[in-house]
Order: C-alpha cells, then structure tokens, then sequence
C-alpha cells in the first residue's frame, strides 16, 4: 500500500511537468485549487529558476478553478498570474504566448460572465501574438478559431457561422502539436457550432459532422481519465439528440438523449466540477429536472453575474411558478413576486441576473393573471427588455428563455 501511495505521488509529479493538463480531471475543485496556489507561490519564490514557465502554469490552473466554480476571484488570479508571467518573459515566443494565455482569460471570462468587451479584448491579445515555434503559431490560431466561432454565434449569420467552422477546421488540423486539452476544446467548439448551425438550417452535413467530431471525443476520453471531457460530449450530444427529435417529432431519439444526459452526469459529482454539473442538468428539457436538481444548482452557482447562475436562477424560478398555479396557489405566487420585486429593484443587481429576474416577473404576472382572470399588462416590455440585456451581454440561452416566455398576444 505504501508503494502504491509513492508510485501515486510520482505519477502526479510527473503530470505537473506536462504542459498538457488533462490530469487535472482526475482532481476535484478543491484540489485544483490546493494546486494554483502552490504553484503561485513556488513562482513567486526568489528561488524560482523558470519564473515564467511557474506563473504560466499557476495562471492555466487558476484559469481551470474558475472555469469549474465560476469564481471570479480565481479568474483575477489567473489574471494576475499571467501578468506576472508576461513581466518575465525573455524570448518573443514567451511574450507571445503570454498574449495567449491572457486572451484564454478573456475568453473564459466571457463564458462566464458575458460581455461581448470582453471578446474583443481576447480577439487583441491574439491579435498582438507574433510567434516563431509553430505550436505557439498553432495555440494563436486555436484561440482565433474559438472567438470567431463565439462571435458568429452570437450574430446568428450564416455567412459568419460557415467562415467560424471553416477556422475550427483548420485549427483542428493544426492542433496535433498541442496539448490534448486544447485540441478536445477545439473539436467541443467544432462540435456545438456544427450542431446549432445543422439544427437551424436542417443540414445534414453539419450534423454528421458534430457527430463524428462527439464520437472521437466520447471514443478517446476515457471515463478513468478524462471524465469532464467525456461528460461535456455527452451532454452535448444529448442536446443535439433532444432538438432533432423535437424537430423530426421522434420519442425514440428523444429517449436516447436524455440516456445520454443520464450517462453524462454518471461520469463526475457535483462538488468535483460544480459548473459542469449545473451546465448537464440546465441542457435537458425545461420541465424534465426535479425541482431539487434545480435548486442545487442554484446553490452552486450564486457568483453574481455567471451566465450559468441567471440560467440556474430563471429555470429554478420558472418551475417554481408552474407548480404553484398547477395547485392554485395564488399567495404562494404573490410571495415569489415579492422576493423576486426585491431582487430587481437592488442596485448591486447584475445585469444577466436582472434579466433573470425581470423574466421571472414577467411569468408570474401571466400565472396571476391566469388564476385570477384577469389581463397582466407590460409583458411584452418587461420580456424585451430582458431579452436585450441578454442580447447585449452575449447570453443566448437566456435570450431564449426570455424568447419562449413571450405569449403570443401581449400587452406592452
């Protein structure tokens, strides 16, 4: 046992020195954490023989905790971290891939958070990245790809989404020098785009290619090693399934995607990935998630301003209303539309979060007015202004919440 418990510790400290972080899977959140700091403060030490390549890599692993807890104080020491690493940088391939790195802050950052700012801000990181070595040419072109594909997605053009795929397809080709976990965000990336596009336009091309692009990501990350990745394509796919079956009107199709969910969430606990785990259960079908699901996941996501927490907030909120007017309980809708009032009217509100919120308002008025018979009035102001805010900020799920809400005769 004892040898075993060395053997461990060795394996793990080979794994440190990979620049591939994909043994980071086998750890959760806490653990992660327990990792960016000893690496932060061996880099900082005046001791310290590769300061750049340490804050890199305590800057990869802050990056990592807030892309699973959402913690925007992680995401500052990710910042803070790169920082360092640029101020010790000695070759231009160092200072370009520093400019790397700090664009994959950014573009967490707007995963997070939203803000389209903070897309442009990574799309001028990359932008400034002049490199020798074709792998940091290749990491440049990686991250180019992924903001593309995040723009087009939030144009909705056709035009920008198939110029978005063409870029993920040449930096996939590209990717074989890179670290693995780079090259499975890529074809995830790939995937999601394909799938949103093929759905949209009912293009059997691009969905075959989601699918090929899930498979190989399914095949190669082993549930032993590489359970997020593993969850994340099967929770995609899932998704996939659920809106060709909605289309095609199949219940077959629709019973294979919520197996696919179910199999996702099979691969990893809550407190391991909890952004990971809210994100499974929020893909599934409104109305298919126990109500204690939901509130767990709400629990898990109160950052203020985390795109994954609005969603968690609305989903949470919506279910709420549906089971009190299904009972008529009429009081039990006043005391949700006075919290929620409460929430809105805070000036420290972010603003996906009064989205959220304003979405809610805009539920609970249509339920009230249902069970007293009469005409809720400003629906359709208070549903539009939401969907802006979610427009602004770069939150399209939201923006289709708030879309799907809206009745089809309203009162503004």
């Amino acid at each position: 046992m004892f040898e075993f418990g060395r053997d461990l510790r060795k394996l793990f400290d080979k794994a440190r020195e990979s620049d591939d972080l994909g043994w980071l899977e086998l750890i959760g959140a806490d653990l992660v954490e327990v990792e960016a700091r000893r690496e932060a403060i061996d880099a900082g030490r005046v001791s310290c023989t590769r300061p750049f390549a340490g804050w890199m890599r305590a800057s990869a692993l802050w990056r990592e905790h807030a892309r699973r807890t959402g913690r925007r104080s992680s995401l500052d020491r990710a910042t803070a971290a790169a920082c360092d690493a640029a101020r010790h940088t000695t070759t231009p391939d160092q200072t370009a891939a520093a400019s790397i790195e700090a664009g994959e802050i950014h573009l967490l950052h707007f995963d997070l958070f939203g803000g389209p700012e903070t897309l442009a801000a990574a799309v001028a990181d990359v932008q400034s990245v002049s490199a020798e070595r074709p792998a940091i040419q290749s990491a440049a072109a990686a991250l180019h790809a992924r903001l593309t594909a995040r723009r087009a997605r939030l144009s909705g053009e056709p035009s920008a989404m198939l110029d978005a795929a063409a870029l993920l397809d040449a930096a996939v080709h590209g990717a074989r020098g890179l670290p693995q976990t780079m090259g499975d965000e890529l074809m995830l990336d790939r995937a999601a785009l394909s799938l949103e596009a093929g759905v949209a336009r009912r293009d059997g091309r691009l969905l075959d290619q989601a699918g090929r692009d899930l498979r190989v990501l399914v095949e190669a990350a082993s549930p032993d090693y590489r359970p997020l990745t593993r969850a994340r394509a099967l929770a995609l796919a899932g998704a996939g399934l659920i809106a060709l079956a909605r289309l095609a009107r199949n219940d077959a199709a629709a019973e294979q995607g919520r197996a696919l969910f179910a199999a996702a969430t099979d691969q990893f606990t809550p407190d391991h990935s909890p952004l990971d785990w809210v994100a499974v259960q929020l893909v599934q079908t409104p109305g298919e998630t126990p109500m204690a699901l939901l509130a767990q996941a709400e629990a898990l996501t109160r950052e203020p301003g985390l795109v994954l927490g609005a969603l968690s907030r609305e989903r949470r909120l919506a279910t709420e209303i549906d089971l009190a007017e299904n009972v008529g309980d009429l009081a039990g809708l006043i005391g949700l539309e006075t919290t929620v009032r409460q929430r809105l009217t805070a000036r420290a509100a972010r603003p996906l979060d009064w989205a959220a919120d304003q979405i809610g308002m805009a539920r609970l008025a249509m339920a009230k007015g249902r069970l007293m018979g009469v005409e809720p009035r400003a629906i359709g102001l208070m549903l539009a202004e939401a969907m802006e805010t979610a427009r602004e900020w770069g939150a399209p799920a939201l923006l289709e919440r708030a879309m799907l809400a809206m009745p089809e005769k309203v009162s503004l």
